[in-house]
């Protein structure tokens, strides 16, 4: 008699394992273990060091905002809900705080004139000419973008995220993600065109 043997169940993706040990840090978290948080810190710190420099263009300001999101997730863990991933709300957090930073910057130079904005966009198209490095090149056709737009950019290109999970981050609509990329693209190739004239 033959006789039909269930295959074990295959073994998560890399991808998908990081995410359960991200969910099980954080119920370590949630009740209150020190060490979880730790490892939560050194997981996150690079990836946010990066997503908060692209969206706020401020170096001084990246370690504050950093200690800002962390601590959140350390002092309301539960406020995590299970409808996104716990990358997603993470990104979400420090997002909303970059904007504040943002916003607090534009307060406080309340007094920039057009003419100090465009030479301080001018300096980094001068210095295009001279660099040959893609990365250099991207670092100043980001600075062109508003800071909504070069988030769609990074969570896309940099993070890997579809734009269902970018919606939930930047707290949008889908279509409005959508809507951001196409004009970042737009600007993103007008800036390679006038490079190459």
């Amino acid at each position: 008699m033959l006789r039909l043997v269930r295959n074990p169940t295959p073994p998560l993706p890399d991808k998908a394992a990081s995410d359960n040990d991200e969910y099980a840090l954080l119920q370590r978290i949630v009740e209150g273990d020190t060490l979880a948080f730790e490892k939560f810190y050194k997981l996150y710190y690079p990836r946010l060091s990066r997503f908060i420099l692209r969206i706020t263009r401020q170096p001084d300001h990246i370690e504050e905002l950093i200690q800002e999101t962390l601590l959140l997730v350390w002092e309301k863990p539960e406020h995590f809900n299970h409808s996104c991933k716990v990358s997603t709300w993470v990104f979400g957090i420090a997002y909303h705080k970059a904007l504040k930073s943002i916003a607090r910057a534009a307060r406080s130079s309340n007094n920039l004139d057009v003419n100090e904005f465009c030479e301080t966009i001018a300096d980094p198209l001068a210095n295009l000419a001279e660099s040959t490095e893609t990365q250099d090149w991207l670092n100043c056709a980001l600075d062109i973008l508003p800071a909504d737009q070069r988030a769609v950019i990074e969570l896309t290109f940099y993070h890997g995220l579809p734009y269902q999970e970018i919606a939930k981050i930047l707290d949008c609509p889908e279509n409005t993600v959508k809507t951001r990329m196409f004009h970042a693209r737009k600007k993103l190739q007008a800036f390679a065109q006038a490079k190459e004239n």
